[in-house]
């Protein structure tokens, strides 16, 4: 036999060798990617943080049935976090406001406790609707709302008598905007949903366990439009009204990209920003996110968006620990770990309560600090 042959033949013989002896797969260590979750390993200072540093102020809350509310248990609540205020969006207007604000002012707690006003746009066809409107906001102003909400339904899926989607820019709510800037209150507006949503829901879509498991928020290219084209008409609507006050909700879906947030801010200094419902963005780049709020501390509000007492925690925990990778209390949210921002007091300060003092009218300052 030849050498070549020879070695040929070793090579053979060797590799069937070692395919014998290969472990046979474990099925029972197939799981999938979503339950794959192990506890880390990793040995650090951990720091609990159940209660805010600084009293702060939520810009950022619901409470769909306040009129019907137990306000003493709120209030208990809001002590337990050090929360001085809680600004509740979800005030609807008209008589449903009034009943709000009458169970609060009879409650003892109207200095802890202010509302929002909302607006129906679907009805925007009617003759009378920009007058009722306009006499609504002003009624609503009167008996205590401090601002209004614009819910993302009101850009997004709120169609005209024709069938068109109502742009959030749209020309004939433009006299509503005015009427808040002569009126002295805010308007907080939630513009579109995460673009991960309008995304291709495949294995490179950050939000793919959300997707799966939450799948009717998942978005078709145009449904109802573009995420950059629902944006625009919001950043449209900021730059046509400089005389009214904005704040725009989730940090305008910018919180990844910080540079790009605080190109938006340079661009409009009638626009505010809250963290509602992105503090796990935050908390993935410690150092950026320090150096945006560094940059940008007067134009930051602590929101929380849900009023879930239990969550909180973790907000503070990111704002103010020098914390090492610790988890998000929604993996389908963030599968990965945060760090803590150790952000200084006086940019806390601003972010807790100091902002939103100056850009909502009528709080009660006397229940934070100097």
């Amino acid at each position: 036999m030849s050498s070549t042959r020879l070695l040929i033949v070793l090579c053979c013989f060797v590799s069937l060798n070692l395919l014998a002896q290969r472990t046979p797969i474990d099925s029972s260590l197939i799981l999938n990617w979503e339950e794959y979750d192990p506890p880390s390993t990793l040995v650090v200072p951990e720091t609990e943080v159940t209660r805010a540093k600084f009293p702060f102020i939520d810009v950022h809350s619901h409470h769909w049935r306040m009129a019907e509310q137990d306000l003493d248990l709120l209030t208990r609540q809001m002590d337990t976090l050090n929360m001085g205020i809680v600004v509740n969006l979800s005030g609807r207007g008209g008589q449903a406001l009034k009943d709000i604000m009458d169970h609060v002012n009879a409650s003892g707690h109207k200095n802890r406790i202010v509302c929002f006003t909302n607006i129906e746009l679907r009805s925007i066809d009617e003759e009378d609707w920009l007058e009722n409107t306009l006499k609504q906001l002003e009624f609503d102003v009167s008996i205590g709302a401090r601002g209004l909400k614009i819910y993302k339904s009101q850009g997004m899926t709120n169609t005209d008598k024709d069938g068109n989607r109502i742009k959030i820019n749209d020309p004939r709510i433009a006299p509503v905007w005015a009427k808040c800037g002569e009126l002295g209150i805010p308007v907080i507006i939630h513009s579109a949903d995460p673009p991960s949503f309008w995304e291709p829901h495949d294995e490179n879509n950050e939000r793919w366990l959300e997707l799966k498991l939450r799948p009717n928020r998942k978005r078709g290219p145009d449904d109802p439009a573009p995420f950059e084209t629902i944006l625009g008409e919001a950043h449209d609507l900021f730059r046509q009204h400089r005389g009214t006050t904005f704040i725009s909700a989730h940090m305008s879906w910018y919180a990844n990209d910080l540079a790009r947030l605080g190109q938006f801010l340079d661009d409009n200094p009638n626009v505010v920003v809250e963290i509602g419902a992105v503090i796990a963005e935050l908390g993935r780049q410690p150092r950026m996110a320090n150096r945006f709020f560094e940059q940008y501390q007067d134009r930051v509000l602590f929101g929380k968006d849900s009023y879930q007492p239990n969550e909180y925690p973790t907000y503070f925990r990111v704002l103010e620990s020098d914390d090492e990778y610790f988890p998000y209390y929604k993996r389908y949210h963030a599968f990965w770990k945060m760090y803590g921002l150790d952000l200084p007091d006086d940019v806390l300060r601003k972010l807790y309560y100091k902002n939103a003092l100056r850009v909502i009218p009528g709080l009660d300052a006397s229940l934070f600090e100097e």
